[in-house]
């Protein structure tokens, strides 16, 4: 079955990574939304899976990005079509407050490459099975974190941020085999979408280490750690998107 996926950016720097390298290598069509360029946003016929990406901003800045209505918009659209939905950290948020959570800074900051271990939920989860049942390390950058949706299967947790990711589906999205995921790391980065994510943030991790958390690393930490991290990280998030796509029945 070939997927029509539709990508949403809000900057340039965050893009979909690994996914992109997974969806060619079994045929999957991509197209996208580049916010920054103010490119339109799609009807949600037109695809299947909507894919959300990170950014900086807030998803309470609709007064400096205006487009952000709108994107809010697109994704209670697609809950109610049953799309499959998959975010990333800012992407995640967006997700989980169209489902009625609260998304808000989380107190502390992780940006690096940190632990987190599945939920009891998550280790029995069928999009999961692939991943490893003790702690394991992925990317953070992030310091707002959403609350579990009501309704919604928490799958991650950490040591810093209890919410770390979450699945969910509607009565419509059951009947198709479609879900909705939110994760609040980066299991996408490849070496070279790192390589552009610290180099526009470095600005942002110096000003986070003056904070002195064990949860931030510094810039030459975290592009050593991906060369250890990257390769495992991309693998299950091979694994989960099989997992899902194989669950979905084809559309007409």
């Amino acid at each position: 079955m070939t997927l029509r996926i539709h990508a949403l950016y809000h900057v340039d720097f965050e893009d979909l990574g690994y996914i992109g390298q997974w969806a060619d290598s079994r045929g999957h069509q991509i197209n996208y939304t580049r916010f920054y360029n103010g490119d339109p946003l799609p009807e949600p016929d037109s695809f299947d899976w909507l894919i959300i990406m990170g950014g900086p901003m807030s998803i309470h800045d609709e007064a400096e990005f205006a487009w952000l209505t709108d994107e809010k918009r697109l994704i209670a659209a697609s809950i109610s079509a049953g799309k499959t939905i998959i975010g990333f950290c800012l992407g995640a948020q967006l997700i989980a407050d169209s489902l009625g959570a609260t998304v808000q800074p989380s107190g502390i900051k992780e940006i690096g490459w940190m632990p987190i271990e599945l939920t009891e939920a998550g280790k029995q989860h069928c999009l999961l099975q692939d991943l490893p049942k003790e702690a394991f390390t992925v990317f953070h950058w992030h310091g707002d974190g959403f609350a579990s949706p009501k309704g919604a299967i928490p799958i991650a947790t950490s040591k810093t941020w209890e919410h770390q990711g979450f699945t969910y589906q509607t009565a419509l999205h059951k009947q198709q085999g479609t879900w909705l995921m939110g994760w609040q790391c980066h299991f996408e980065v490849t070496p070279e979408s790192m390589v552009k994510m610290v180099a526009n943030g470095r600005d942002y991790i110096a000003e986070s280490l003056t904070d002195n958390l064990d949860s931030v690393q510094t810039a030459e930490t975290i592009l050593q750690l991906g060369q250890q991290h990257i390769a495992s990280n991309n693998h299950w998030l091979s694994m989960m998107l099989d997992n899902m796509a194989q669950g979905q029945k084809p559309h007409e």
